[in-house]
């Protein structure tokens, strides 16, 4: 038998290919894979405890302003109804001062917090049938702006009473801007 180059190198090609191929693997079905050696490391740490939200960060309190306007002036009340207010905003135009109240035991500061800073005024019993603290401010204090002009919200703490995070809405500036016409 007499090859010619071409049918020379073609054989050659098949043989190292063939070579190519590996051995077969011996099949796996049946077998049990190598057990893995427990480790026996500490437990993970405890999450550390999530950080203190901030006033900024927290949900608003429930509830809605409301302006009414009454023989001595006008008044911003929020609430979650008209029955029961969870703070008040008054203006008091013949003495052009503004009462905030917040009903509930009575505190010695009121401290309120805008996107402006924090404020704490001194603060005192209201008089009236329902225990509240209240803090007057002149008409024309320049807190009242932040509070008016805060960035959404602003936050009024009273010692012994829950934090209340309110929306800045335009009723607070009319009661303002009603105390100093």
């Amino acid at each position: 038998m007499r090859f010619t180059l071409p049918s020379a190198a073609l054989a050659t090609s098949f043989f190292l290919l063939a070579s190519c191929v590996g051995a077969p693997q011996p099949p796996t079905a049946g077998r049990a894979p190598a057990p893995v050696p427990a480790s026996r490391s500490a437990p993970p740490p405890a999450p550390p405890p999530p950080a203190p939200v901030e006033w900024q960060d927290r949900d608003t309190t429930s509830g809605d302003w409301r302006y009414q306007v009454d023989g001595a002036g006008s008044v911003a009340l929020f609430g979650v109804d008209a029955q029961s207010s969870l703070f008040l905003i008054r203006c008091d135009k013949a003495a052009r001062r503004i009462s905030l109240l917040r009903p509930g035991p009575a505190g010695t500061a009121m401290t309120v917090r805008t996107s402006y800073g924090a404020v704490s005024w001194p603060a005192a019993a209201a008089v009236g049938t329902v225990p509240a603290t209240q803090a007057i401010r002149a008409a024309n204090d320049a807190a009242l702006d932040r509070i008016v002009y805060s960035r959404g919200r602003f936050a009024v703490e009273v010692q012994g009473l829950p934090t209340l995070i309110l929306p800045a809405w335009a009723e607070i500036g009319r009661v303002v801007e009603d105390c100093r016409a």
